[in-house]
């Protein structure tokens, strides 16, 4: 009962954050709407969300000053529309959270060249996207064609053309017979810190075996910050090699996945029967 009270807290706050970003609010703000003593909400909160409020609100504002900046807004603009002060606090957070600057971030894909092209899985269709560094995407279709239009929304400015390039061909052949490539695929990992720090976590987990998100928590030095993991994960955008698959709850279940929960079920299936034994092979 308790636990359901403190959801229904922690969800009120988040919305207010989301609804009042542009107003900046403080943490005795935030922690007036829910009427708790800011040390108390904080504590809660953070147990909650796996972040602090003000980590929350500099998520949200940066995920509108991304927006701005890729709608083709000045900095300036942009660092008023979120509610900042000027050029320099918009900066600043993009230092921080994205570890480059609101013009870098702009001009991001600027000349960039994409390869792109469909494959098969065993798991249903997929396209796969690479740069010169690597793979820079990988997502399940379910029957409905990704086409170049789609990807220009993720690659603002990139020039693509379609057909798998070094990369791809490596996947590809991996899905057609299951043999780790001798050349090592390739990736190229664009993302915030922490979620690229979540991303390599998930890189070490072993075929057939599962973690749970406080697992992967650990991992990475950050034990309470369970939910953030858990969203760093939602947001993986290279399915299957970054195996955002193997991880589960605490209590075992699969919990969810954005290419379909049933399809997460199959592919630790598939592996649970085909790789397992082929461990067990070799250990003999």
């Amino acid at each position: 009962m308790e636990n359901n009270y403190h959801f229904d807290l922690i969800a009120k706050s988040i919305r207010f954050i989301k609804t009042n970003h542009i107003e900046q609010p403080n943490l005795d703000e935030i922690a007036a709407q829910v009427n708790l003593s800011k040390y108390h909400f904080q504590k809660l909160f953070q147990k909650w969300a796996g972040v602090t409020p003000k980590v929350f609100l500099q998520y949200t504002t940066i995920e509108q000053a991304k927006k701005s900046l890729q709608a083709g807004k000045s900095t300036l603009e942009t660092a008023y529309q979120v509610g900042l002060s000027g050029n320099g606090r918009l900066h600043d957070l993009f230092v921080k959270m994205e570890a480059c600057t609101p013009g870098e971030f702009q001009k991001r894909g600027d000349g960039l060249k994409i390869n792109f092209e469909e494959i098969d899985t065993p798991f249903g269709k997929a396209v796969v996207a690479e740069t010169e560094k690597g793979i820079c995407k990988l997502s399940f279709t379910d029957g409905q064609r990704i086409l170049e239009n789609d990807l220009e929304k993720e690659f603002p400015n990139a020039i693509f053309t379609k057909g798998l390039g070094k990369n791809g061909k490596l996947v590809q052949s991996f899905f057609k017979n299951w043999k780790i490539p001798k050349q090592k695929i390739g990736l190229d990992l664009q993302g915030t810190p922490f979620q690229v720090q979540v991303w390599k976590a998930l890189l070490q987990i072993p075929s057939s075996q599962l973690l749970s998100y406080k697992d992967i928590a650990k991992k990475i030095e950050k034990p309470k910050a369970s939910r953030a993991v858990g969203t760093a994960i939602g947001k993986n955008p290279i399915a299957y090699l970054i195996p955002c698959h193997r991880v589960i709850r605490q209590n075992g279940e699969m919990g969810g996945y954005r290419w379909n929960p049933e399809r997460k079920a199959a592919m630790n299936g598939y592996e649970c029967l085909n790789f397992s034994s082929k461990i067990a092979q070799e250990s003999d």
